[in-house]
Formats: structure tokens, C-alpha cells, sequence
């Protein structure tokens, strides 16, 4: 039996923010990271570590609650297509392209992930018709996507085409380009299927057993990149460790928070933030230098996530 604490708009809200500050700074770490480590072996020791973290987060939070026959099928496909094939998409891809331009890619998740609900509300109205049966998921599914959430949605997407993709011009490697739109369609799959699990679990629980799946499929492709490990400095572990700690434990922990709290839509948009967050981080910590444009398109994304947000109350 899981204990779901009842978590407030607000709350659910800040935790998505957190999740987009994580995980913009997150393309620069793993770029530093895979100057050492392979990017399998790097998923897989940012898994080892984030699960440590997660299981004390586990035995504070939800001790009581132990893993369910039936939820092993969802959890592992959350786990492969979130964890395992999200990064093997996505750390591939940033080996071959810049961080910048990596991050463009999670542009695409918010339209794919409103697309794919709309196409979910369809087939539900479909059966709905052919059986006679009321679900509720698709009331459910078009009380959540509205107008003003398409406009916002796609007014975030122009801004990250600006933040991300003024100087976008394929400069990295065509491969790199298809690793991230990968690593873009596998993390909408893990939207959906971590969406079937909130009846019943805790955040808490869902979180740990998808990432135990994940780094379980991670060990025998790290194990075939042994011979390519580097030799590792105080800075690459400290990227690790943020990496692990705030970018997988914490990150995805908050990020499922908002998805049950906010809908798998809205937290969504917010992930174009996490464009803005690399490209201003490159600008603090590396010293890249943003254009106007580029600013420009910063304030386009923060306003075509509120526009969505915004409510009259």
C-alpha cells in the first residue's frame, strides 16, 4: 500500500523548475564526463550511485511499500526507455554533437508528448463508442490540452529553435542529430508508460524500480567499454556526482512529481527551459558568448510556458 502525500500546484511546479535547472546544466556535465568515461559506462555509474540515493529516499519515504508482480511489465519499460535507451540516445549523441545543439532536441518532447496524448484521447473515444464504456481518460486527456496549451507549446518550440539553434547549422555529426531525436521519442514513451503506474504507487517507488531496471540493461554494454575508461580527475567526479545525484535521483524523482500533479502534457512544455538553462549556463561557466537572438528566443520559451501555465484563478 503506498502512502501518496497530496502535493500542492505550487510544490509540483518548483519541483519541475528544479528538474529543468538540473538538467540544463546536466549537457555540459555529461560532456565533461564522456572525456573519460564511455557513454554506457557513464549511465551506468550515474545509475549505480543515483540508485544508492534513491533507496534511502525509498526507506524514509515509502518503507513499507514492496515491488508488485504486476507493475513489473510498466516498470520495466519505463526503466529501459527512460534510463537505458534515453541515455544510450543521448550520451552517443552529445559524444558527437555540442551541448548546445544537443539540447535543441528537447525541443521536440513537449509537441511529441501533447501529440501523442490527443492521439490517446482519439483511440479512447473510439472504444468509448464501439463498447459503450466511459474510462474517463479522455475527459480527462481534453480538459488538459486546450488551445492556449498548443500556442504555448509551439511558442516554447520557436524560442528554442532561437536559444539553441541560431548558429545551428549541422555542424556535429548527422548521427549525433539522429541519437538525439532518439533520445527525444524515448523519453515521450517513458512519459506514458510511467503515467500508467500513478494509480496505487508512490512517486518514490515508481522512480526506484524504474532505475534499477535501467541500470540492470546498462551493465553488459559498460562492460563491453571497460577498455575505453579514462583516467579520472576531482572535476569529472564532481560532474558525476551532480550527474547522479540531482540530474537522476533527484531530477527524476521531481519530474514524476510534476507529471502526476501537473499532467504528462505540462510538464512536458517545460522541458523547453532546459535549452535556455544550457545555453545561459554555457554563457556563465564556459564563457560562450549569446546573441540577441538568443535572448530573445530565452524570453519566447519562459513565455510560451506561462501562456500554457496560466490560469484565471
Amino acid at each position: 500500500m503506498s502512502d501518496k502525500p497530496n502535493i500542492s500546484r505550487a510544490k509540483a511546479i518548483t519541483a519541475i523548475i528544479l528538474v529543468v535547472l538540473f538538467w540544463g546544466f546536466s549537457f555540459i556535465s555529461t560532456k565533461i564526463v564522456l572525456a573519460v568515461f564511455p557513454p554506457m559506462s557513464l549511465g551506468m555509474l550515474r545509475f549505480a550511485i543515483a540508485l544508492i540515493f534513491l533507496y534511502i529516499i525509498k526507506l524514509k519515504v515509502a518503507p513499507s511499500e514492496k515491488l508488485r508482480i504486476k507493475d513489473i511489465p510498466m516498470l520495466c519499460a519505463a526503466g529501459i526507455t527512460g534510463v537505458t535507451l534515453y541515455f544510450f540516445f543521448e550520451n552517443n549523441g552529445i559524444s558527437l554533437v555540442s551541448a548546445s545543439e544537443a539540447s535543441i532536441a528537447a525541443g521536440s518532447i513537449p509537441a511529441f508528448i501533447m501529440i501523442t496524448d490527443w492521439l490517446s484521447a482519439k483511440i479512447t473515444r473510439n472504444r468509448k463508442k464501439q463498447t459503450g464504456a466511459d474510462t474517463g481518460q479522455e475527459k480527462e486527456i481534453s480538459s488538459v490540452i486546450n488551445g492556449r496549451q498548443w500556442v504555448g507549446c509551439f511558442v516554447s518550440i520557436a524560442g528554442v529553435w532561437l536559444v539553441a539553434g541560431v548558429s545551428f547549422a549541422l555542424s556535429g555529426s548527422i548521427l549525433g542529430y539522429l541519437f538525439m531525436t532518439g533520445a527525444a521519442l524515448s523519453w515521450v514513451a517513458y512519459s506514458f508508460f510511467t503515467r500508467s503506474l500513478f494509480k496505487g504507487c508512490s512517486v518514490i517507488y515508481i522512480v526506484f524500480w524504474q532505475s534499477l531496471a535501467g541500470f540492470i540493461c546498462f551493465i553488459p554494454f559498460s562492460a563491453m567499454e571497460l577498455k575505453n575508461w579514462g583516467d579520472t580527475t576531482w572535476t569529472v567526479l564532481f560532474h558525476l556526482l551532480f550527474l547522479a545525484v540531482f540530474c537522476s535521483a533527484i531530477g527524476h524523482w521531481f519530474y514524476v512529481i510534476a507529471m502526476e500533479n501537473l499532467n504528462v502534457s505540462i510538464s512536458g512544455i517545460f522541458l523547453n527551459i532546459i535549452p535556455v538553462v544550457t545555453v545561459v549556463g554555457g554563457f556563465f561557466v564556459l564563457g560562450e558568448r549569446l546573441t540577441f537572438l538568443q535572448w530573445l528566443g530565452a524570453l519566447l520559451v519562459i513565455a510560451g510556458v506561462y501562456f500554457a501555465m496560466w490560469k484565471k484563478k
